[in-house]
């Protein structure tokens, strides 16, 4: 399968370990990573499984709790993000409930990522993320 299945629980080391790649690594602070959420709530895990494989890349990493689906895509900005989202829309005939932040550019540490992931699904796609708040 395409892309790494990383726990829930560890949501928060996986940001921090591509904040300290990217920072490593990318001396110009561009996006050096965009976190794609989605809302697969709906769906199969069978076809889940399925899309996740023909559309990620190895590099990729997926944390998910319940139906709610969080993509850490390296070396991805927006733009790059908004057609990986694209992919799953057309891959599961449907539009799916997503949001994007990137860093630096929308949170400077792990724990401002998730704060504007929350506030930002929150209003755009009223749907409450209140669990990450139990992740250290």
């Amino acid at each position: 399968m395409a892309g790494i299945h990383f726990q829930f629980e560890d949501f928060k080391q996986l940001l921090r370990l591509n904040i300290g790649i990217a920072d490593r690594l990318d001396e110009n602070r561009a996006e050096s990573f965009t976190v794609l959420y989605c809302d697969f709530g709906e769906l199969e895990d069978e076809t889940i499984k399925k899309a996740l494989s023909k559309i990620l890349r190895t590099s990729d990493t997926i944390a998910n709790h319940n139906g709610d689906y969080f993509f850490v895509l390296p070396y991805t900005d927006k733009y790059g993000a908004e057609i990986v989202k694209n992919l799953f829309d057309n891959n599961f005939e449907k539009y799916l409930n997503s949001f994007l932040i990137s860093y630096p550019a929308d949170g400077e540490d792990a724990n401002e990522i998730v704060e504007v992931l929350q506030n930002s699904v929150k209003h755009f796609c009223k749907k409450d993320l209140d669990y990450l708040d139990v992740l250290k």
